[in-house]
C-alpha cells in the first residue's frame, strides 16, 4: 500500500512503541471497560487531503495486536463526498483498537497535512513552469521529524537535509562565529570530506560569490525579495561561469501564497519552512461499528 515505506529505518517501530508507552504509562481504565470482544472500526476521512502515514498507522495497530485493511493507496488525494469517506478498517479486540486510536489518528492527520501542502506546492511550481526543486526544511516538530519528512516525500517534495549530519549548512551564526565565509567553508570541508555537500546562507550577491569561490556546493539566498532574488540568481551564475555545478536555493519567508513570485530561471531550489510549520491537519476519525 506504500512504496515509500521501504525508505523507513527499522527504528521507527521503537519510536511508536515509546509513543504508545507515553499514552499508556499505567492502567488503561477505558480499555478495561470495553474488554476484548473483537470489533471492526472504520477509519473515515472528513476533509480533503493527500493520504500519508500508512506505515506508521499500521505499526501502531500491529503493536496493539490489530489488523488494518486499506481502501486507498498512500499518496492518493481524498476528497470526501457527503461529509466523509471510508479509508480503512481496523479489526481487533475493542480495547486494543482504542489503545492505538488516538496515536494512529494523530500521526495520520499530521503526516497527511504535510503531504497535502507538499503536493500543492509541487503542483504550483509545475503550473508555473518551474522545473527546480521544491523542498521542506529542518523546521520540524521535535520527535516527529521522520513522520513529517515522510509526508514531504509522499506529497512529492524534496525533504532537504534530514539532520545536522546529512549536509553542512553554514548560516549567518556560523560565519560570524568563524570570522568569514571563506574560513567557515574551509573548516567545514576539512572535516566533512568530499562526500558531504556544503551550503552557505548568503545575504548578498557578494556573499554568494565568496561562498562559491571558497568551495560551497549550494548557496542560499536568504530573505531576498522576489525581484531581487531572481535578478541576483542570474547575476551570480553569470559572474561564476566556472562553477555551473553550484546550486542556488531561495529561502526565507516564502509561503504557498507568494511562492510563484520567487520562481525564476536562475533558481534551482525553493525551500519552505511552511511545509511543516502552521500546516492544517487532515481530519480523520475512527469509529467502532455498533
Amino acid at each position: 500500500m506504500s512504496k515509500h515505506a521501504a525508505l523507513l529505518p527499522t527504528t521507527y517501530a521503537r519510536t511508536i512503541e515509546a509513543w504508545l508507552a507515553e499514552d499508556i504509562p499505567a492502567f488503561d481504565y477505558g480499555g478495561y471497560v470495553v474488554g476484548d470482544d473483537v470489533k471492526v472500526a472504520t477509519l473515515y476521512c472528513k476533509s480533503p487531503g493527500v493520504l500519508a502515514g500508512i506505515p506508521f498507522f499500521n505499526e501502531v495497530f500491529r503493536q496493539t495486536g490489530c489488523s488494518v485493511e486499506w481502501s486507498f493507496e498512500e499518496g492518493v488525494e481524498i476528497i470526501p463526498h457527503e461529509g466523509k469517506v471510508v479509508v480503512a478498517e481496523v479489526r481487533g479486540a475493542a480495547r486494543r483498537i482504542l489503545m492505538g486510536e488516538r496515536l494512529a489518528l494523530n500521526i495520520l492527520a499530521r503526516c497527511s497535512g504535510v503531504a497535502s501542502r507538499a503536493r500543492r506546492l509541487r503542483q504550483l511550481a509545475d503550473n508555473a513552469g518551474f522545473a527546480g526543486v521544491v523542498a521542506g526544511t529542518r523546521k520540524t516538530t521535535p520527535g516527529f521529524r521522520l513522520v513529517e519528512k515522510y509526508g514531504m516525500q509522499v506529497g512529492g517534495a524534496d525533504t532537504h537535509r534530514m539532520d545536522l549530519s546529512s549536509m553542512v549548512m553554514l548560516k549567518d551564526n556560523h560565519v560570524w562565529a568563524t570570522g568569514s565565509i571563506t574560513k567557515a567553508v574551509a573548516e567545514a570541508r576539512a572535516v566533512a570530506g568530499f562526500s558531504v555537500k556544503i551550503e552557505v546562507e548568503c545575504q548578498s550577491e557578494a556573499d554568494a560569490i565568496e561562498a562559491i569561490e571558497a568551495g560551497a556546493d549550494i548557496v542560499m539566498l536568504d530573505n531576498f525579495d522576489p525581484e531581487q532574488l531572481r535578478a541576483s540568481a542570474l547575476n551570480i551564475k553569470a559572474n561564476c561561469p566556472g562553477y555551473q555545478h553550484v546550486l542556488i536555493e531561495a529561502s526565507g519567508g516564502i509561503t504557498e501564497e507568494t511562492a510563484a513570485d520567487y520562481m525564476g530561471p536562475g533558481i534551482d531550489i525553493i525551500s519552505f519552512g511552511t511545509m511543516t510549520q502552521g500546516v492544517p491537519h487532515v481530519d480523520f476519525s475512527l469509529k467502532i461499528a455498533h
